[in-house]
């Protein structure tokens, strides 16, 4: 018996092993890209760390509390019964002059400013895992496809977990995107899944680049983790800030609040419009994903004129309520602290239109 047992284990143990070597993991730093992380201050014992301590569960849960809660204890609402509302914006036929954003749902999202074309974390194969079908897209929320996309000038991703860089969507848009920009070690993904390594810019913390005359990209902190395996913290994980001529745009990816968006904010605030991930939260993970009152906090202290709450509305990643994110955003905010943009899944928002006040869409669906 115990042989036989034995044997299962060895064979699940290499069933598991093969599995990863599928290229939806992508691929560990190596080589000079090590040898640059290596130099980072933040890289450390062959890990990066968040500036300030950050434990993954908060004090007083367990990892015992979590399984439980995830296995057997039921949760309502967490997906939607109605099919999500959205809208279908023919994104090459906007002219490319105008100052417009366009949110895919969760955190991915179009951003045209300057005349050139960005595309943040787009996730478009329904699927925020690597096991197919394991975490699927909710109905009517991925309405959009690699095939939607225009060229792109610049592609940003934040960090490598599944639900913000996704192998089916960025390997379809290779051809149209010009150039890569993200943390340390990310660029390994994208090399083994056929980037040319001259498209791909990494950064750390507090860089900025200049990629062509009247874009600046400023790559900042966030309070987070990464891995695609078994191994965290192989890669960084990132905030950017977005500057034209016209716009200063704040987009923080995942991110527990921290130090970090009062800094932000003093050095490079005010910002036009803040983007923060506002869902998948629980307190006994606070300190890696913000909940709904520290996001509030963080776009005041970044000094946003505007506030767009992304995170939400695409994926079940955590035990609340799918629509709770937005409604208790919107209840803290009564009396318009800070103003929100909250617009349906593909619809056009001009950057230049201040003052609109958006319907609360999320409350026509159950």
């Amino acid at each position: 018996m115990t042989t036989v047992l034995f044997s299962v284990l060895l064979l699940v143990i290499l069933a598991i092993y093969l599995y990863m070597q599928r290229p939806e993991f992508g691929k560990a730093p190596a080589g000079k890209r090590l040898e640059m992380m290596n130099k980072s201050s933040h890289y450390k014992n062959g890990r990066f760390h968040n500036m300030h301590n950050t434990p993954m569960l908060t004090e007083g849960y367990s990892i015992t509390d979590l399984v439980y809660d995830q296995f057997f204890k039921k949760f309502p609402r967490r997906t939607p019964a109605d099919s999500i509302p959205c809208v279908k914006t023919d994104l090459s036929g906007l002219p490319q002059d105008d100052d417009v954003l366009v949110w895919f749902g969760h955190s991915s999202y179009f951003l045209q400013t300057g005349g050139k074309r960005f595309l943040v974390d787009p996730v478009f194969s329904e699927n925020a895992s690597p096991v197919p079908g394991t975490n699927r897209s909710f109905k009517g929320s991925n309405a959009y496809a690699a095939s939607d996309m225009p060229q792109i000038d610049y592609l940003l991703i934040t960090h490598d977990h599944y639900d913000h860089l996704d192998y089916e969507t960025v390997t379809a848009l290779k051809e149209k995107v010009k150039t890569v920009v993200c943390g340390l070690g990310v660029g390994a993904h994208f090399e083994r899944w056929g980037f040319a390594p001259d498209k791909i810019i990494e950064k750390d913390w507090n860089d900025s680049i200049v990629p062509e005359p009247g874009i600046t990209i400023h790559i900042t902190p966030a309070r987070h983790f990464s891995g695609r395996g078994f191994k965290r913290n192989n890669t960084l994980w990132v905030s950017f800030i977005l500057q034209t001529p016209a716009l200063k745009v704040f987009m923080g990816g995942d991110s527990g609040y921290d130090t970090h968006f009062a800094e932000i904010g003093h050095k490079h605030g005010p910002f036009d419009l803040a983007i923060l991930e506002n869902g998948q939260y629980n307190p006994a993970w606070k300190n890696i994903h913000s909940m709904p009152g520290e996001v509030l906090k963080a776009a005041q202290e970044l000094k946003a004129k505007r506030l767009f709450p992304v995170h939400v509305a695409k994926f079940r990643l955590a035990q609340h309520p799918w629509d709770e994110p937005l409604t208790e955003l919107c209840r803290l905010n009564e009396g318009c602290i800070v103003p929100l943009v909250t617009p349906l899944i593909g619809e056009a928002v001009n950057l230049d239109e201040h003052g609109r006040v958006f319907p609360q869409w999320w409350k026509g669906v159950n």
